[in-house]
């Protein structure tokens, strides 16, 4: 496995120097931060990365300020006591994009949400106390617990609300596969544990945040083309 300061100069040149790079970090809130932001926060990044995927994100983008006045502004509390009646009445809304689905999933995670909340003083709190050197493991207790945050979805919920936290993206991805620490796409616990092993490794390596070091992972590997003249 390459020792992260061989990445970091690959992306570095790649992208036209350091302060170039360093320009495309992404941003990671501290753990007060986390605890800070308030439940309702945090249920509309979920609703927003579960209607972006497989969906043009702009489109998402343009029309949240309708789903804020649809969804009652994403109070969990209230929403997780809509009626399958509301509900359908939500998801014919033309404020949204109509997809009765997603919408009765926004329902189930406002409880889940609630739940949580209730359990550790405020959602944030459960979200910032999470170990980011078991990661991937919250990844998975996502998607065994709230609806439809399997797969990139609860990864790029927490990207949002900036939990730190690596990306598999397609460049990662490969860049993973091709030092052989998965043979395929990771998704599987044994994959997961690796790849989280990996990142843990090159963490201590560099001392840069999982959302950092993703990134520049991503920059360092395939076609994308970002720097100064780009």
């Amino acid at each position: 496995m390459e020792k992260f300061s061989v990445i970091h100069k690959r992306a570095a040149k790649r992208k036209g120097g350091e302060e170039e790079l360093q320009a495309l970090m992404p941003d990671v809130k501290t753990p007060k931060q986390l605890s800070a932001l308030p439940d309702r926060e945090y249920l509309s990044a979920m609703a927003k990365k579960i209607f972006q995927s497989g969906f043009v994100w702009r489109v998402v983008e343009n029309k949240w300020p309708g789903f804020n006045e649809v969804m009652w502004d994403f109070e969990p509390k209230k929403l997780s006591l809509a009626s399958d009646e509301q509900i359908e009445k939500m998801a014919q809304d033309t404020r949204i994009i109509r997809n009765f689905t997603k919408v009765k999933a926004v329902r189930e995670n406002a409880y889940f949400v609630k739940m949580l909340a209730k359990k550790h003083d405020g959602f944030g709190h459960f979200i910032a106390d999470w170990p980011v050197d078991e990661i991937t493991q919250l990844w998975l207790y996502l998607k065994k617990n709230g609806a439809r945050l399997g797969g990139n979805t609860g990864p790029y919920f927490l990207r949002a609300v900036g939990k730190d936290t690596f990306l598999l993206t397609r460049d990662v991805s490969a860049y993973l596969i091709g030092q052989d620490i998965v043979s395929k796409r990771p998704s599987s616990q044994k994959d997961l544990a690796a790849v989280q092993s990996a990142f843990n490794e090159w963490q201590q390596q560099s001392g840069r945040s999982m959302a950092e070091i993703s990134r520049i992972i991503s920059c360092s590997i395939g076609e994308n083309i970002i720097n100064a003249d780009h």
